[in-house]
């Protein structure tokens, strides 16, 4: 496994990926302590607007990015957009610079830079400045409603999809399976599996993509 480090380790799906990676070892920068962690992992803990510089001297052959918030907890879309768009950018940033080849990041389906809804237009920009930055190779990991144990406060709209989602997957098919929801756990599966590929070029998962990679 290249040496990997990974933002957004203290979310559901980054609680999950470091579960995924076993016995290798991850670097793990994050503004607060990650619960639990295994001793023969790295973890660095500082504020935001220091995360740059420490990816760049950390020179992680590997980024993953777990980073994500709702507009709800970011308390406005500015304050959204500053964490799913310029920290999610400045940790590529600091990446690319130390001579990262490979940056995984998670996105959500329907991202567009084009799309009339702030959320996904965010998600859509986000993943097209991401491929300006020139990485060797880039994932782009687009789930639909992530299932699983979620903490801090309760989310009422996903906990609600949630509970409709076994009824509300069973009704999408074709090109609409894309939008089925999938564990968390999944997701992390996944991208453990793609930290350890080769390979150059832009390559976006979806719902049944992540699944085959799961596996």
């Amino acid at each position: 496994m290249p040496d990997t480090l990974i933002v957004g380790a203290t979310g559901m799906v980054g609680r999950a990926v470091i579960e995924c990676f076993g016995p290798a070892t991850l670097t793990i920068l994050s503004r607060r302590d990650a619960d639990r962690l295994a001793p023969h992992h790295k973890q660095v803990v500082a504020p935001p607007d220091r995360w740059s510089d420490i990816i760049v001297a950390e020179r992680p052959a590997v980024l993953i990015c777990c980073l994500g918030t709702t507009i709800r907890e970011a308390g406005s879309q500015a304050a959204f957009r500053a964490v799913d768009h310029d920290l999610v950018l400045a940790a590529a940033e600091g990446a690319r610079a130390g001579g990262a080849r490979q940056m995984i990041a998670v996105s959500s389906v329907g991202a567009s830079a084009n799309s009339g809804n702030f959320y996904l237009r965010t998600k859509g920009e986000t993943e097209r400045d991401l491929i300006a930055l020139g990485f060797d190779r880039l994932d782009l990991v687009r789930p639909g409603l992530l299932r699983g144990d979620r903490r801090g406060p309760p989310r009422l709209g996903e906990g609600l999809a949630t509970i409709a989602a076994p009824l509300t997957d069973a009704l999408l098919h074709g090109r609409l399976r894309r939008y089925r929801s999938i564990s968390a756990t999944d997701v992390a599966a996944a991208i453990a599996r793609l930290a350890a590929q080769g390979g150059s070029g832009v390559h976006i998962h979806e719902n049944d993509a992540i699944r085959a990679l799961a596996d």
